[in-house]
């Protein structure tokens, strides 16, 4: 059975339009035509459901506290939220009670309820986010419908969500999934109205909502990211005067509506709020290494091929054939070029910054998603050979990834002191060579799911195995626990040459900002220092210790001292 067996079921519908709507999309003045009625006939099985709805969940909500909060920002973003939640101040960003401008405050309105609502925790941290990347994929699906029809949204609600961007940004309790995951619902729409002869007011309406919702997720760089791609677009399809569309009164005074009052009343409150956030978080960022985190100009093209792993070899073929079509301008009027410009204008933005994190161009991702689905849609209709030999080298690019896990097993580098190795080395190994014989076998829609299960089951396999080993190497959560458990009063602790990345991460699990330990400051019952603690303390400050423990293999100590 299938859900398109009857002619007029609501998928047909969505998917091919009447003969007089074609026509008139034909003759409008609409700066885009959906290429969906071109769609062939395709049929979704009812079992597809279901299975989405399952890697849905296992790549993007699944295993959301199987890993303490890392690194210094995790923790950082956190404890501002827990902050807003108990104190009901819901207008300034606090880190242990100064005012932090670091960032817009939609991330921390969104965990903090969050945290209202199921407690401080991991998983109330991060769920912001691993809704934000729903509404992502949702968001790109829908416009491919639109777009494309509907054999290119169903791959690629398979096969974004399966992307390493997707599941890494999902887990992480920041704002960039939050940014990325509005900024896709708005240009989703935008490529909408960019359909219209006459876009309605509820389109109008949802753009400009959703584009000030982006602001007050990262501010600025909402509109830049949203504007340029656009006026890339116009550029590249020589139609300037489509760009006002978005100009219109009501979006403006929507957007306004959306994004202002927080950013008036914050200033209001706190006078050096406009220069802290727009002028050293934003411009400084941009134009200088002030923050330290100054990368080559090629950095993104690495970063970009990891974040859509597994599916790289699909980008790296439909490039020169993307390059092909824009010198013919079979692609001007067609939604493929704005996905394409919506795709690099952050990449390339990002990449004349002085300051570049991975997380910056994760809006990117997405519309790439609705470009690859569109043409492995195309390849199985047109081009099932090419469609093969690709998902076969996908699945036998995941047997060269396992071969050097294997092979650690074998001749006993590790041996079953890691476990984790042989596990994802042995599911790598064996659902890759699954996926290789069925798309040589001239299965590939078989393989293609093939791909996605192994991603699912990776996932899982992190969760219940990967993760936890992980916890006590990268995360401050087991040792607070066992800290907890030795002095539940904790009233006496300090930390002594500590990196960020342990500082905020212990003084969110206490719920404290730790006081930093230097001679003459006292004695502190329990000191917790770096590797070089062991070798410093005793020698430097002649204070007699009666327990050492280390904790993370020399990463931190732990000196208890009566």
């Amino acid at each position: 059975m299938s859900v398109l067996q009857k002619p007029h079921s609501r998928a047909t519908v969505l998917k091919t339009p009447s003969a007089n709507a074609r026509l008139t999309r034909l003759v409008s003045a609409a700066p885009i035509r959906s290429r969906a009625p071109e769609e062939g006939d395709f049929q979704i099985p009812l079992w597809s459901v279901p299975l989405i709805l399952v890697i849905l969940y296992v790549c993007l909500f699944s295993g959301l506290g199987a890993l303490g909060l890392v690194g210094p920002d995790e923790p950082r973003y956190a404890a501002i939220a827990r902050a807003m939640a108990e104190t009901g101040d819901w207008v300034t960003p606090r880190l242990w009670g100064t005012p932090w401008f670091e960032k817009p405050v939609l991330y921390y309105w969104a965990a903090g309820i969050s945290m209202r609502l199921f407690g401080v925790s991991e998983f109330a941290a991060r769920l912001p986010s691993a809704l934000a990347a729903l509404l992502a994929v949702v968001s790109v699906a829908w416009t491919a419908l639109r777009s494309f029809g509907v054999r290119a949204a169903w791959f690629s609600l398979l096969m974004l969500p399966t992307s390493v961007a997707m599941i890494g940004f999902s887990r992480a309790a920041s704002p960039d999934m939050l940014f990325a995951g509005l900024l896709t619902a708005s240009m989703a729409i935008a490529v909408e109205i960019l359909q219209k002869q006459r876009p309605g007011a509820g389109l109008r309406i949802a753009f400009g909502f959703s584009l000030g919702a982006a602001v007050l997720a990262k501010g600025p760089a909402a509109v830049i990211l949203a504007g340029g791609a656009t006026l890339l677009w116009a550029a590249l399809s020589r139609q300037w005067l489509a760009a006002f569309r978005f100009l219109h009164p009501l979006i403006i005074a929507v957007f306004c509506a959306t994004a202002l009052p927080w950013y008036i009343l914050c200033a209001l409150r706190n006078p050096d709020f406009l220069r802290v956030f727009i002028w050293q978080h934003n411009f400084e960022r941009y134009l200088t290494p002030v923050f330290e985190h100054r990368q080559p100009f090629w950095y993104y093209g690495p970063i970009l091929l990891l974040a859509i792993f597994p599916w790289i070899l699909f980008l790296v073929w439909a490039i020169p054939d993307a390059v092909k079509c824009f010198k013919t301008g079979a692609h001007f009027q067609s939604p493929t070029l704005f996905f394409a410009s919506w795709a690099a204008f952050p990449v390339l933005f990002f990449s004349l910054s002085q300051s570049k994190l991975p997380g910056y161009i994760v809006p990117a991702i997405p519309p790439l998603f609705a470009l690859l689905g569109n043409r492995l849609s195309h390849l199985l209709q047109n081009s099932t050979n090419t469609a093969q030999r690709l998902l076969g080298w996908t699945g036998a690019l995941f047997l060269f990834l396992s071969l050097p896990l294997l092979a650690e097993i074998v001749v006993g580098i590790r041996n079953m002191d890691r476990p984790e190795y042989a596990l994802a080395g042995g599911v790598a190994f064996v659902v890759g060579s699954v996926v290789t014989i069925l798309a040589f076998k001239k299965q590939p829609t078989a393989a293609l799911l093939g791909v996605v299960l192994l991603i699912a089951l990776c996932v899982l396999a992190a969760n219940v195995v990967v993760l936890p080993r992980l916890d006590s190497r990268i995360s401050a959560r087991p040792l607070a626990r066992k800290m907890k458990e030795a002095d539940p009063t904790l009233s006496h602790i300090a930390t002594y040459d500590l990196s960020r990345n342990w500082t905020y991460g212990l003084n969110f699990y206490f719920n404290q900002q730790l006081p930093e330990w230097t001679r003459g400051s006292g004695e502190p019952e329990w000191i917790l220092g770096g590797s070089m603690l062991d070798r410093t303390i005793e020698r430097r400050y002649d204070i007699g210790l009666d327990e050492l423990t280390p904790e993370n293999r020399d990463l931190i100590f732990v000196f208890h001292h009566f």
